[in-house]
């Protein structure tokens, strides 16, 4: 893994190689997350929002919504402080895949791995693809994808 260091104002495009890979603090999910993204999402979908459905269905307990997991996986990546003040654009999350159910009580990490740098096409930025591993705390992985960013280049 590689050590975040000084603040995160100085990390540019340049600062960025393939195969550096950066784990995140930990998050755990709670019911209220769980009640609360579904409030604002509006996907109230018993699996998520009903004891009892939750509880006779395949998973034995209501579940996080996968796109709560895609969320915290973005938040805990932001905490890491290295995309912040160059990010100039999420440029899509690719082949996104939802591997375990997220419970209530799980506590979540995140690994972010960057897969390729290179420059846009005008050089004045750059473009970092991400692979973003979502594990939890039995360290198996319940959601994982690529998603990229445009960054800004070091000033001159």
């Amino acid at each position: 893994m590689t050590n975040v260091s000084g603040s995160p104002a100085d990390w540019y495009f340049e600062d960025f190689a393939e195969g550096q890979a950066f784990r995140t603090l930990g998050r755990t999910i709670t019911e209220a997350d769980i009640v609360t993204f579904a409030g604002w999402s509006w996907d109230t979908n018993p699996v998520h929002t009903d004891a009892v459905v939750g509880a006779e269905g395949r998973f034995g307990a209501p579940i996080a919504h996968g796109m709560l997991g895609l969320s915290v996986a973005m938040g805990l990546a932001s905490r890491l402080g290295i995309f912040e003040r160059c990010s100039i654009a999420l440029l899509g999350v690719d082949d996104w895949r939802f591997e375990q159910p997220i419970r209530i009580g799980d506590t979540v990490t995140c690994t972010v791995t960057i897969r390729g740098v290179r420059a846009t096409s005008n050089g004045q930025n750059g473009i970092l693809d991400r692979e973003f591993v979502l594990t939890n705390q039995h360290g198996a992985v319940v959601q994982r994808g690529r998603i990229g960013l445009m960054v800004s280049r070091r000033p001159a």
